[in-house]
């Protein structure tokens, strides 16, 4: 058995109905259920008794310390995080108190647990602690691409509590020996994501008739991974990875913002055309850039590749295609998850004029 913290989140519930597709290994499945935790996404596993879903924090110390001593998962896969860099902005200290404060008191229940393991069951226990590209800071139009050695400058508040999360990480395999693996992924897209982020907003907006903002020249430039992918590196990492090393997934795919919204576009021009004929791109609207934008992140995925021997399976364009074919034939998942409080986030995000 394993624990999955955040597993009712995008890419944990993706983990979660993948590792349950290949496996028989039940999952303990605990999330808090913000905004972003949806557990419609895990509907398919309604009566599956290798999913046992728990309602609850990870800074819940009592709660975490309870379901490990009475399941006994060989691995804790932790997702759970705060990740949208707007709402980071503008509100800061959930972050910090998820991404910093939560994963502490996670890091502290598992090194209980883990310290009263018998010998055997202690050597083979893992903590995968999943986390993000955004650590590294910014890259220039030439730079190298971020490998596990670059240096940390989080340049927004929730790459900076991601990034004191992973010296956490670090910290406690160092001092108290705690057998950990941390993977540092770029831009996840694919199906179940909220649409706030890039690639669903655009096609949730397209659809609706209503503008596709794009911050400041969209030229600011991202690694796209297609989320099967980062959840199959997960597993290789959790299968074979080193203790205590860092391993970066990345897609392969480098491209500015623009042109993603641009293949949204007309790959929905293609599939859903307009009723009047007119193309998606002229929806296009761009707005005032939000602070701090970093203006390039690259992965370089190449010792993932070399010790563990794993590579993404998708192009950027058979998953971008299979992105918005999801998105189309799931109407009922989309219009559910864009609730009240969704709308009025969206209109306040991108109030901004026209830059």
């Amino acid at each position: 058995m394993i624990l999955v913290t955040g597993g009712a989140g995008f890419i944990g519930a993706n983990f979660v109905l993948d590792w349950l597709a290949q496996h028989d290994e039940p999952v303990i499945n605990l999330d808090k259920l913000t905004y972003a935790g949806n557990l419609e996404t895990l509907a398919s596993l309604q009566g599956d008794a290798r999913h046992l879903f728990v309602h609850g924090d990870i800074g819940d110390a009592a709660l975490v310390s309870r379901l490990l001593a009475e399941h006994k998962p060989r691995a804790v896969v932790n997702f759970a995080a705060e990740s949208h860099v707007d709402r980071s902005i503008h509100g800061p200290e959930d972050f910090i108190q998820t991404n910093i404060v939560g994963t502490f008191h996670l890091l502290e229940s598992v090194r209980a647990y883990w310290g009263s393991l018998p010998g055997d069951e202690r050597e083979a226990f893992r903590f995968l602690h999943v986390s993000t590209d955004e650590v590294y800071g910014s890259l220039g139009k030439d730079d190298p691409a971020f490998t596990e050695n670059h240096r940390y400058e989080p340049n927004s508040p929730y790459s900076a509590s991601k990034a004191a999360s992973d010296h956490l990480v670090r910290a406690y395999h160092h001092t108290y020996g705690l057998p950990v693996l941390t993977t540092n992924c770029s831009n996840n897209y694919g199906p179940y994501h909220f649409p706030e982020k890039l690639i669903p907003l655009m096609i949730v907006n397209a659809l609706a008739g209503k503008a596709l903002p794009v911050y400041g020249d969209g030229m600011q430039i991202r690694d796209w991974l297609y989320v099967k992918d980062h959840c199959s590196a997960i597993r290789r990492v959790l299968e074979a990875g080193r203790l205590g090393e860092v391993y970066n997934v990345g897609g392969w795919n480098e491209k500015p913002n623009i042109e993603i919204v641009n293949r949204v576009c007309a790959l929905l021009d293609e599939l859903r055309p307009r009723a009047d004929g007119q193309p998606y791109a002229a929806q296009i609207s761009y707005v005032t850039d939000r602070p701090g934008h970093d203006r390039r992140y690259a992965i370089d995925a190449r010792k993932l590749e070399a010790e563990l021997g794993w590579k993404p399976a998708e192009t950027f364009e058979t998953g971008i295609r299979k992105t918005v074919q999801w998105y189309l034939g799931n109407p009922d998942w989309v219009a559910h998850v864009q609730s009240g409080a969704y709308r009025e986030w969206v209109g306040k995000q991108y109030s901004g004029s026209a830059a």
